[in-house]
């Protein structure tokens, strides 16, 4: 009898780790030669899942990876993933957003800045590996003033520690970040959470308790979901929804917190926000559905909005 196939799942997981390109395949190829061939049930649902992720696998080799030290900005904001080298920011990123990025278990894998697009909440958001700074940095040790120039352009700050590591390294990266005047809002995520323990965790907690950590594993999707949950409240963004002719566009507009209909209309169209009279709301802000409101009035994250031309 097959071992249950959350557990079979979980495997085929792991021995993905690291792994892109034709490896990738051979692993994939070989799990599923190894799968019962059932028809119907959970084990159907795996083989697709292993066959979906051949066909990923064959789509991300036709990617050229991007990296420069001067990242062109896309999406809705920029997020860093910053850290002590080592530290899972390569695995993260590519579990992520599902780029292909060079990966190993070794310090300075990455040697320049890797960006990627990240869909948050419906919308893409901007994450950039900076390569592992080092103690000195902002004295360009390691480069480190270059990295720290492209950190300075961005949002927000996701600082990555292996989880069963030191925080010592990371103590030593947020020192070299406050030094250079960088003052971004930030929390932690703890990778490589499969191989650490709940002590392991309160030991990081106890390092760092001025700061939100997020435990995460590249193999736990639940983890990575939460984790872009926590990174998305740190760009004080929300998401409204447009109606046109009564049908709501499935795409949400992500707006900073306190926008108004006047502004709602401007990213529409910058003549809009003149020609406008207001609109209608349903949602969060509205004191009833459908209610008619001025330019003037603020949304909130959730609304539904028509303009009123």
């Amino acid at each position: 009898m097959p071992m249950p196939h959350q557990v079979q799942q979980q495997l085929i997981k792991r021995r993905l780790v690291g792994k892109e390109g034709s490896e990738r395949l051979r692993e994939l190829r070989s799990a599923l030669a190894q799968l019962p061939n059932y028809k119907n049930g959970p084990y159907a649902d795996l083989r697709k899942w292993v066959m979906a992720e051949i066909e990923a696998t064959r789509a991300r080799a036709r990617v050229v990876q991007r990296d420069s030290l001067s990242v062109r900005r896309e999406g809705v904001a920029q997020i860093a993933l910053v850290g002590p080298p080592n530290a899972g920011k390569s695995s993260l990123l590519q579990a992520l957003s599902e780029i292909q990025i060079k990966i190993g278990d070794y310090a300075f894998t990455t040697l320049r800045p890797v960006p990627a697009l990240v869909r948050v909440r419906g919308v893409l958001v901007q994450f950039v590996e900076i390569p592992g700074l080092v103690e000195g940095a902002v004295e360009d040790r390691g480069g480190g003033r270059a990295l720290l120039g492209v950190l300075r352009g961005a949002d927000a700050i996701v600082y990555c520690q292996d989880a069963a590591g030191s925080p010592t390294d990371l103590s030593i990266v947020r020192k070299e970040v406050a030094a250079a005047g960088i003052d971004l809002p930030a929390i932690i995520a703890a990778t490589k959470m499969d191989d650490a323990d709940e002590p392991a965790l309160g030991r990081l907690a106890a390092a760092f308790d001025d700061i939100e950590i997020v435990p995460v594993s590249i193999l736990d999707d639940t983890s990575l979901n939460r984790l872009r949950e926590a990174a998305w409240r740190l760009l004080d963004l929300m998401c409204v929804y447009l109606r046109r002719g009564g049908l709501v566009d499935e795409k949400p507009l992500a707006l900073p917190a306190g926008a108004t209909v006047s502004d709602v209309a401007r990213h529409i169209h910058k003549e809009l926000a003149s020609s406008s009279r207001g609109g209608r709301i349903w949602g969060p802000s509205a004191r009833f559905e459908g209610q008619l409101v001025g330019l003037a009035h603020e949304v909130r994250d959730g609304d539904v909005i028509e303009i009123i031309a």
